[in-house]
């Protein structure tokens, strides 16, 4: 492949339909090397700014960067793209299929059909390969369109809900695969209902919603805006901490506490933390004090609220 790695910017991207804003001004970079993920409602706006980036819908206004200059239309060929829209051919064979979309793709038949090979190995789908598409269940269709984008050293992926319809084997084989990829510098961005996996698999992250991003980071600097809430274990009953001014209790259960750090700086927060300490000495012990991490599932609430 001619066209090595970049990473993808994307400045003030805005698509109009008639009098309908689908996506607002939107602004974000998928890193070479690393995994971004999208995650928004239905609606929110995603796979139009996909589509965007791969020329498949025209812009509004914005832009879209390959590195540092305008995307060509050489730089979205080089892409690995699973549309929201599947586009196999339900009758035809899956290995035949593939080893064609990789000649489409300028792969002469012999690498085509060692790539297609080894990558329905990877998958699971060794012994399907004389099947048609049709024959398949939709997880094991997804693991083929999969293929069909990674099977041609992609310099960019870009894959609208790739782990939709995967059992959690076929979902680790699919991490395992991306991993490799932005390994050699490829970088990668895919949309996902599944918050969990996200935050799992993602070095970065952009949430979306009514067209806009609403927050975009690494999971710890997306987190790091969310309340500063700490669990505290006693020795003996913790409704006393209800006493200690600067907090907000969100719950006690017995000798456990959920504490909210109410005062705004962070010197006030350690004031906060040594007076809650002193008192817990006083009242006879506390065992634990440790941060609660917010569930990205809370962050994305917040920031879409």
């Amino acid at each position: 492949m001619d066209t090595a790695p970049q990473s993808i910017t994307v400045g003030g991207l805005t698509r109009r339909f008639g009098e309908v804003v689908a996506v607002d001004g939107v602004d974000f970079t998928v890193p070479a090397g690393q995994m971004t993920g999208f995650v928004g409602g239905n609606g929110a706006g995603k796979t139009t700014t996909m589509r965007m980036i791969m020329g498949v819908l025209g812009i509004t206004e914005g832009r879209v960067l390959w590195g540092e200059r305008p995307i060509t239309t050489a730089d979205q060929r080089a892409i690995g793209y699973m549309p929201e829209e599947r586009g196999l051919y339900p009758k035809q064979k899956i290995a035949e299929q593939l080893i064609y979309l990789g000649q489409l793709k300028g792969m002469s038949r012999s690498h085509s059909r060692e790539a297609v090979m080894e990558l329905l190995e990877r998958l699971g789908l060794h012994e399907r390969t004389g099947d048609p598409v049709e024959k398949l269940s939709l997880g094991n269709q997804q693991r083929v369109q999969i293929a069909a984008a990674l099977m041609t050293d992609p310099a960019a992926l870009i894959l609208d809900e790739p782990f939709s319809g995967l059992d959690p084997d076929a979902v680790d084989s699919m991490a395992d695969l991306l991993r490799e990829q932005t390994a050699r510098g490829v970088p990668v961005l895919f949309s996902s209902h599944q918050l969990d996996l996200v935050d799992r698999l993602c070095d970065r992250l952009v949430i979306l919603a009514g067209g806009r991003v609403r927050a975009q980071g690494t999971p710890a600097e997306l987190r790091g805006g969310s309340p500063r809430r700490h669990r505290l274990v006693a020795t003996r009953d913790a409704g006393w901490v209800r006493e200690v001014a600067g907090l907000d209790v969100v719950d006690v259960d017995g000798p456990v506490a959920v504490l909210d750090l109410a005062a705004a700086s962070e010197p006030e927060r350690l004031e906060t933390l040594e007076r809650l300490l002193g008192e817990g000495l006083r009242r006879g012990g506390v065992t634990e004090l440790s941060p609660v991490v917010p569930a990205l599932s809370e962050v994305y609430r917040e920031v879409t609220a």
